[in-house]
């Protein structure tokens, strides 16, 4: 599987941005998916995650609320719907995709697949 993120940019504080993530090959819905975010100088962490068939849902407290993650097993695209954003949200987000949805709880480790990230920053 090969991922592709895309839809970053400049945005102000109190904005959105929506980010996808495109995925190659015939097995994408047997993947769980998600999101992380790394800010300079700070380790990447997890945003959300969504199970492969999309009833399950898990986001980090820091984005509760104003981050949504869905999917689109027909079209092999994941989305983060990002709102409200603020200056912290700054950071390369990068989508990754595990075959494990409970790995997203233990941060990086158990991710089989990364896309390369797509920066965010948001002014204040």
């Amino acid at each position: 599987v090969q991922l592709q993120a895309s839809g970053g940019g400049l945005v102000q504080a109190g904005g959105s941005l929506r980010l996808s993530c495109a995925a190659s090959g015939r097995t994408f819905s047997r993947y769980a998916m998600g999101w992380f975010r790394q800010a300079p100088g700070k380790e990447r962490d997890v945003v959300a995650a969504i199970t492969w068939s999309g009833e399950g849902t898990y986001y980090a407290d820091s984005v509760k609320g104003r981050f949504t993650i869905s999917r689109d097993n027909a079209k092999n695209t994941v989305y983060l719907q990002m709102n409200s954003l603020k200056p912290e949200d700054t950071a390369v987000y990068y989508c990754a995709a595990s075959g494990d949805y409970s790995s997203y709880y233990s941060g990086t480790r158990g991710m089989d697949y990364w896309g390369k990230g797509t920066k965010v920053t948001v002014s204040s």
